[in-house]
């Protein structure tokens, strides 16, 4: 029987938290832990990304659709470097993920071996909350069982580093039980937090004085959507989300006026301008110049991580504890609203709304409108589907347009903003479930940074899925259009061609040598029939739309209308910027009606 090495044991505790997946690349560095996963036959599963940064996105992936811990491994020095971008993804936005690494044999360390790289330094800002080197057979379980629990426990990347000859050790049966050798065990469950009975006196006496109540909804009400609606409708206000919690919200209420911020709906911007009273739940969203201004509401915080009440906004009562259970306290002692008054204007401007994003929808693009392409996706996207969402301008569009069926999960890398993730990130929610149809979002900046590359990966796995429907959407403009209205909005300058350009690139002639279905579209008559075709597909496709990369990305009003003159400005100073200024204008009229 072959002797039970460090890297068994490694695999071994995987297994005991539960993680029947992980994701990376392989290197000499990790290659013992690597043979320990061959012998185990399967369980936990290995996912070979095409890069270590995928395979990192993945695992944040993995841990936004599944609600668990996403799990990474790499080898050092390179290997270790792809990580980083990903294990920030994690960070910023709050997910639970580790990172085992492998490190060149502790006897060469500091010899400047090759590929050695001090990787405690390296990983000590993404993985602040835990980053730790295994120099001992006894403190493998301990320093595994530390990862994942502070990672549960903070939301948090943590790291921890494997020397080649550690993993190729004897692992021990049971740690000695002698001075230095610390006992540990897999195990942790997470606390019942509920905020005090006079802070939720405090809050509802806040809403209760409220006559313009307004509901900033985060990922932190990931599953506190009936007591969310049970209080919106009590206190007659408006809801709006972050992009993150988007997905956890019922849209489709007469009262969703959409995602708030920068790439938000004119109904978002409209209920932060006008409300007096805020109430926040579970959300951290950055874009603190589309909240209403300080000193125009009351505010009152609900958030799991005390660290985050007041952090965006100044709160007058901060109520720290699980969204669920401290709305469902605080609902008794809200009063309800007799006078509609504040409701109905709501219930308006989200219908006015609806009918600007229909208008743009069928705006005179040339092509096509990218936001015609995603908003057809709304009646067709299937109710157990999956969504996954690039960045970029289909950020916008998918933030806009598509309103998403109750209970359909849709992730991006929302904070850290980082290109490329629909992909990964479509995979990790495919593999989990791969019974359920996966709808990506991306834009052409994206597919040529690294979705490309993973659909190598999608062709080679497709065939094991139950349901082998994953549909990519790439908006084919040739530029990078989010930072090209980026420049003309905040700088004032033109487009600058050499880094906007695109090299043209034949994404659905790829997907076809791939083995998949591959479309393309420029006709907005072609829309509706592409989305059917693809949706009913035998295999994964590619659905190429090629859009229009003058529909501008105006920010709503009253926001947007302070950009207006930045952005006609660098208008001006192009040459064949004529198209995208009356198409800003009509945008701006829109809004103003």
């Amino acid at each position: 029987m072959a002797e039970r090495l460090v890297a068994d044991l490694v695999v071994e505790r995987l297994r005991a938290w539960g993680v029947d997946r992980l994701f990376g690349y392989s290197g000499d560095g990790i290659n013992p832990v690597m043979g320990a996963l061959r012998r185990a036959g399967g369980d936990p599963e290995f996912v070979q990304a095409r890069h270590e940064e995928n395979a990192a996105l993945m695992a944040v992936g993995h841990a936004k659709y599944t609600g668990g811990v996403g799990v990474m491994v790499s080898t050092q020095g390179p290997g270790a470097v792809h990580l980083l971008n990903g294990l920030y993804d994690a960070k910023l936005d709050h997910q639970p993920v580790v990172a085992i690494v492998g490190q060149q044999p502790t006897t060469a360390l500091g010899a400047e071996y090759q590929q050695e790289i001090d990787l405690t330094s390296l990983f000590k800002d993404v993985a602040a909350q835990y980053v730790q080197a295994v120099l001992a057979p006894e403190q493998a379980a301990m320093v595994l069982d530390r990862a994942f629990r502070t990672a549960l426990a903070t939301r948090s990347p943590c790291v921890v580093i494997l020397p080649h000859d550690v993993q190729a050790e004897p692992a021990p049966e049971e740690p000695p039980h002698e001075h230095g050798v610390v006992p540990t065990a897999p195990s942790w469950r997470p606390p019942r937090v509920l905020a005090a009975d006079e802070d939720l006196a405090e809050a509802a006496a806040v809403l209760n004085a409220g006559q313009r109540v307004a509901l900033l909804v985060g990922q932190g009400a990931r599953d506190a959507g009936d007591q969310v609606r049970a209080v919106a409708e009590r206190l007659g206000g408006g809801v709006t989300t972050s992009l993150l919690g988007k997905p956890w919200w019922d849209e489709t209420l007469p009262t969703s006026c959409g995602v708030m911020g920068h790439l938000g709906t004119t109904a978002s911007g409209w209920l932060m301008d006008q409300c007096d009273t805020l109430l926040v739940v579970g959300s951290n969203d950055p874009w603190t110049e589309f909240y209403p201004a300080p000193g125009q509401a009351r505010a009152v915080q609900v958030d799991l991580d005390g660290r985050h009440v007041g952090n965006r906004y100044p709160v007058e009562v901060g109520l720290v504890g699980d969204a669920a259970e401290t709305l469902a306290a605080l609902l008794p002692l809200l009063e309800e609203r007799a006078d509609r008054t504040w409701h109905d204007q709501v219930v308006d401007q989200v219908t006015r709304w609806h009918g600007v994003a229909e208008e743009r929808a069928g705006s005179d693009a040339v092509p096509l409108s990218p936001e015609r392409v995603v908003r057809a996706l709304t009646p067709r996207l299937p109710a157990d589907a999956q969504v996954s969402v690039d960045v970029g301008s289909i950020t916008y569009w998918y933030a806009r347009h598509l309103t998403l069926p109750p209970g359909v999960p849709a992730h991006l890398s929302s904070t850290l903003a980082s290109m490329g993730s629909a992909l990964p990130y479509g995979l990790a929610a495919k593999l989990e479930s791969p019974d359920r149809p996966l709808v990506a979002l991306a834009g052409d900046g994206a597919m040529q940074m690294n979705g490309v590359a993973e659909l190598i990966t999608v062709a080679h796995r497709w065939r094991e899925w139950a349901d082998p429907r994953f549909v990519v959407l790439v908006l084919h403009n040739r530029d990078l259009a989010e930072v090209t209205w980026e420049q003309r909005e905040t700088e004032g300058d033109p487009r600058y061609d050499a880094s906007q350009s695109l090299p043209d690139f034949p994404y659905a002639g790829y997907a076809e040598l791939l083995g998949l279905t591959g479309i393309r579209i420029e006709r907005p008559e072609e829309v509706d029939a592409a989305w059917d075709r693809a949706l009913s597909a035998d295999r994964p496709v590619v659905l190429e739309a090629v859009v229009d990369p003058d529909v501008p990305l105006l920010p709503p009003f009253p926001g947007g209308e302070e950009k207006l003159e930045s952005f006609r400005r660098a208008l001006a100073q192009e040459e064949d910027g004529e198209r995208a200024r009356a198409l800003l204008d009509e945008q701006a009229r829109q809004e103003g009606d």
